[in-house]
């Protein structure tokens, strides 16, 4: 579990597809030290809850591989990963860490498109499209997480919702990079998930 509150921007050094290309093999780097990334470890990247594989130190920065599955390159932006992408990092939650966001699972529901970005004094909004099926789970003033950072959601028109990114968050993460027409990763709240299946379930009874 995460909770969406990113810790470092890490930057793929290497991708090299395997299995017939059903599976990339990445080497992330990073500035966690090193010492502390066990194999098996859950390290978020972009909101992709991924396993590291392999760990070391590579001059100043520690590196750690992870393998993206199949399902991992169809469901998310993984897809278009390549070697100098820029990764939001989170390692996975301790118990008695802060929860200073809100509980994530690093499973990336699907893709979102940022359709429009207005630059204001030291904040920048975004507008985001996500897929149909999706925009049930987001509600104003709710929770959702965009390559891997939590944020509250400003407003919701259909298939349309905003968020506004602070200034802190726009210089330790990859969002000040955003511009419009760009794919993030998108996971809806799980408690809007579960409440949704609760109501289905009672329509249904």
């Amino acid at each position: 579990m995460f909770t969406g509150i990113i810790t470092d921007v890490g930057e793929i050094a290497s991708l090299k597809p395997v299995a017939q290309g059903q599976l990339h093999r990445l080497r992330i780097l990073c500035r966690y030290d090193q010492t502390t990334i066990a194999d098996g470890a859950s390290i978020a990247c972009n909101g992709v809850c991924l396993t590291v594989v392999a760990s070391g130190v590579d001059g100043e920065r520690t590196w750690f591989d992870v393998d993206a599955a199949a399902e991992t390159l169809r469901m998310t932006t993984a897809q278009h990963w390549q070697v100098g992408t820029r990764l939001n990092l989170e390692r996975a939650l301790k118990i008695g860490d802060e929860l200073g966001g809100h509980i994530v699972a690093g499973h990336a529901d699907g893709i979102a498109t940022i359709v429009m970005r207005d630059d204001l004094p030291d904040m920048a909004r975004f507008e985001l499209r996500c897929p149909r099926e999706l925009a049930r789970f987001i509600a104003a003033k709710g929770s959702v997480t965009l390559d891997g950072v939590s944020l509250t959601v400003n407003t919701v028109a259909d298939t349309t919702f905003s968020v506004l990114i602070i200034p802190h968050t726009l210089t330790v993460t990859t969002l000040g990079d955003w511009r419009e027409g760009a794919e993030v990763n998108l996971e809806v709240d799980l408690m809007a998930r579960y409440a949704a299946r609760l109501t289905e379930m009672k329509t249904s009874s």
